[in-house]
This record gives C-alpha cells, sequence and structure tokens, in this order.
C-alpha cells in the first residue's frame, strides 16, 4: 500500500560514497545502461514543443540538524532521462527547428572537500552515466540560458515544476521560474512534469527487472519475519527481520518506512509507531518494500503471530482474499484502471453481507476505505495520471483489497504487484504464499 495521500521522502547524503560508487558502475552494474535514459530523453524530445528550453534539477539534500543533512536522492524525474545520481546537477535540453540540444551541466572538482566527502564527478564519469556529450560546469548554466532566450529568442522554458500540495514547500524549479519571469517576462512557463509522468506510467523491460529484484528481496524479508513471528515480540522486533534482510542483499533503501501493525493497530491505514507489544491471537500486518536501484516493491501480507488463524479471521481472510484474486484477473489491456476498485468493493461488500457484518453494499466505506490500486516504479506511489486511465502493457499497479474491522481489532490487507502484459497479465509477487492454509503450514514449519 504504501502511501495513498504522499509519498515519503528519502534521502542520501551528497557525499555518500555508496552512492558515488554507484554512478561510476558501468552498465550491468548498479545503474542502468545509459541507453535506457537515452531512449527516455528521445521519447521526451518527441512531445517537447519546437523553439523551447527545458530545464531540469537533480536537487539537493536538505538540512536536518547543526551541521548534518538528510541523505541524498536524485529527483526522480531528473533521474529517469539522465541516470546521473548527484546533487546539484542541471539538465537542458534546446529544441529548435524540430532538433534537440541536450546538455548537462555539473559541479566542479574541488580537491579539498574530496577529502571529506569524495570526489565530484568528472566530465567524462557524467558523459558516460548519461549518454549526453555536452557537459558544461554549473557556473556556465545562466549564460547558456541568456543566450538561448536573447540570442537565439526562445519565449517558451519548460520546468519540471512538481508540487505534492499546496502548502509544500517550492522546489528549485519554482524558484527558478520566479527569477526567470522577473528577468525575462517576455517568456512563458511551462510543466514538463506531467509530460514526463505520464512517460514513466509505461515501464521498459529494465526497470520492470528491478521491480522483480526489489519484489524477491521484500518477499525473503517478510518470509524471515514471519519465521520469527510469536506473541509477545514488539511490532519493531518483528520489523528487524525484515530489515537485517534487506541489508544483506545490500539494500539500504526501503520503497516507504515499513508498517509494522498488530490487533487493532491493523485498522489505520498508515501506522507508523511499530512499536506495540503483539498478543496471543493477534493478526499482524506488514505493508513494507524494498527499494533496488530506486525501484520499488510494495506488498502487503497479514498473518496470525501465533501461526494459527481463529475462525473469525479466517472468514474475514478469505473474503480480502478472494476480493484479490477476482480483482487481478481483472488486469489486462483496455481496462478501465477505476473498474478495478469498483469490483473490489463489489466482492469485499457481498462476502461481508454474507457473514452479516453489513447489510447493504454501500455499508462496506465503513469497514473498506482506500483504493485498491496504484501504479508503482521509481515512486512507490508512481507518478502519473489515474483519470479515465486505461490500462496498457508495461504498466505495473498493486493490488491491495482490505477489510478493518476496528471493533474486532482485525486489520487485514493483502497486496501483490502485478504487470500488465499483452495479453494479460503477470503477479510478479506470485511466489508469495497466501492462503489460509499455505501460512499457517510456513509457520508451523519453523
Amino acid at each position: 500500500m504504501g502511501n495513498t495521500f504522499f509519498r515519503f521522502p528519502s534521502f542520501h547524503d551528497a557525499g555518500n560514497e555508496e552512492s558515488k560508487q554507484r554512478t561510476n558502475k558501468k552498465s550491468g552494474g548498479m545503474n542502468m545502461n545509459q541507453e535506457f535514459f537515452v531512449r527516455n530523453r528521445e521519447k521526451l524530445a518527441e512531445k517537447l514543443e519546437d523553439e523551447s528550453l527545458t530545464i531540469m534539477f537533480a536537487g539537493e539534500a536538505p538540512p536536518r540538524s547543526a551541521d548534518e543533512e538528510y541523505h541524498f536522492v536524485p529527483n526522480r524525474n531528473f533521474y529517469y532521462i539522465t541516470g546521473i545520481e548527484r546533487p546539484k546537477m542541471v539538465f537542458a535540453a534546446k529544441k529548435i527547428g524540430g532538433k534537440t540540444e541536450e546538455m548537462l551541466f555539473i559541479e566542479e572538482g574541488d580537491p579539498v572537500m574530496a577529502k571529506w566527502v569524495g570526489a565530484n564527478m568528472t566530465k567524462e564519469e557524467a558523459k558516460e552515466a548519461s549518454g549526453i556529450d555536452k557537459i558544461f560546469y554549473l557556473d556556465k548554466l545562466t549564460n547558456h540560458v541568456h543566450m538561448a532566450l536573447q540570442g537565439e529568442g526562445i519565449e517558451k522554458v519548460n520546468l519540471n515544476l512538481e508540487l505534492q500540495n499546496w502548502d509544500a514547500p517550492l522546489t528549485e524549479a519554482h524558484h527558478f521560474a520566479k527569477t526567470l519571469q522577473e528577468k525575462y517576462p517576455h517568456v512563458s512557463i511551462g510543466n514538463v512534469y506531467g509530460t514526463i509522468c505520464q512517460l514513466r506510467l509505461v515501464k521498459s523491460p529494465e526497470e520492470v527487472e528491478k521491480i522483480r529484484k526489489a519484489i524477491k528481496i521484500t518477499r525473503e524479508g517478510i518470509e524471515n519475519i514471519m519465521q520469527h513471528a510469536e506473541p509477545g515480540k514488539m511490532e519493531y522486533e518483528l520489523e528487524a527481520h525484515f530489515n537485517y534482510t534487506l541489508q544483506s542483499n545490500g539494500i539500504k533503501e526501503h520503497a516507504f518506512p515499513t508498517i509494522a501493525a498488530t490487533g487493532k493497530n491493523a485498522t489505520i491505514l498508515h501506522y507508523g509507531e511499530n512499536n506495540a507489544k503483539t498478543e496471543d491471537g493477534d493478526l499482524v500486518l506488514f505493508d513494507l518494500g524494498a527499494a533496488y536501484q530506486y525501484y520499488s516493491a510494495d506488498l502487503t501480507r497479514t498473518f496470525p503471530v501465533n501461526g494459527k488463524f481463529s475462525d473469525r479471521q479466517k472468514q474475514l481472510y478469505n473474503i480480502v482474499l478472494k476480493a484479490l484474486k477476482e480483482t487481478t484477473e481483472m488486469i489486462k489491456p483496455g481496462v478501465e484502471f477505476s473498474e478495478l476498485n469498483k469490483h473490489t468493493k463489489k466482492v469485499l461488500a457481498e462476502g461481508c453481507m454474507k457473514i452479516g457484518l453489513i447489510e447493504k453494499e454501500e455499508d462496506i466505506q465503513k469497514y473498506y476505505y482506500h483504493g485498491v490500486s496504484h501504479s508503482m516504479g521509481l515512486d512507490t506511489h508512481d507518478v502519473g495520471r489515474y483519470r479515465n486511465l486505461s490500462l496498457e502493457p508495461g504498466m505495473v499497479f498493486t493490488v491491495e483489497p482490505g477489510l478493518y474491522v476496528e471493533e474486532e481489532n482485525i486489520g487485514i490487507r493483502i497486496e501483490d504487484d502485478v504487470l500488465v502484459t499483452e495479453d494479460g497479465h503477470e503477479n510478479l509477487s506470485e511466489k508469495m504464499i497466501r492462503t489460509v492454509e499455505d501460512i499457517e503450514a510456513y509457520m508451523a514449519s519453523r
């Protein structure tokens, strides 16, 4: 499930040596092959207006406290088109007469700072990672912008104007837009954010493989949790087994903060305290995911901490499982995204009416109060517009029905990650156990 309303930020420090080593890897290493990013820029260039300049920022790590900064990760849209994982970088694309000129502006090396946080990326390394030939230092950026606007007569500048909500702090792109309007009032500002988001909805084979890897590691982590679950353990103790699995696989990033919720806590969708004691007879809900080379897994499993479902827990669990299976079977090209949640609600309502939990179909909103799906990829709740969206091959979605019966201290959600294929779908998390019988057998084998 991740987070329905906003995406959790995660950061890498600008001087993080691991990040710098990743950047220097050639294809087959931590980075995608540069051809992937070249293709992404070609797709973007086709959609850009002629006589326009597009500028995108990698971003910087925000201050944390005193002289500490949060860890840095690049703006996802910037990474998607450049393959660059360093802070303070700027990408520019100038399209004139149907031809696009690409430029990358990077920090110049600082021998003193290199002794403290590591060397800056060189022009050669930037070219190798991105496939962009024209590399300049950052102090040349404003001159290039001025020449494009004054010397070449460009009057349209596109920026990555992402903003999560009205109160969100303004990004570097927003501040740059304000400066542009002050210095060049004749220039119009465009937003390239939506254009790139729509490109990101359909995943390439390389991206799908990253997601597969993230799912595989996440599955191992969930199995490790179940192997060590027993009444009396704290939620965070169980969560630690997931963290161990990730770090044992070289993964230091979660796709989002783990939800580890026992009993009544599992009825809170975005519960994040993870500090309650599990009790005998409780169900435990884990919503979690690894991020493998920035690509997310997002999976949820609910199981009895003592290894055995009660009759009531089993009854409710199987209603959710039925909704999961039927909604997953709907996924194929041409299906309207909105139809998935409609069917989920129908199945859940029918099941709950059958056992007497609700009297009429519309009452299901008391026990199921979120959507069943979202796109996933570079972001756990991946970008892209869902309104009037029809499924296409290459899209990856979660399927995550749930029932939350607060008065019975029962919260159940089961979540899989599903790829839309040419003729239907592939459940990328199919290997994860999900039936009552399989869960009980697995936990009994400990």
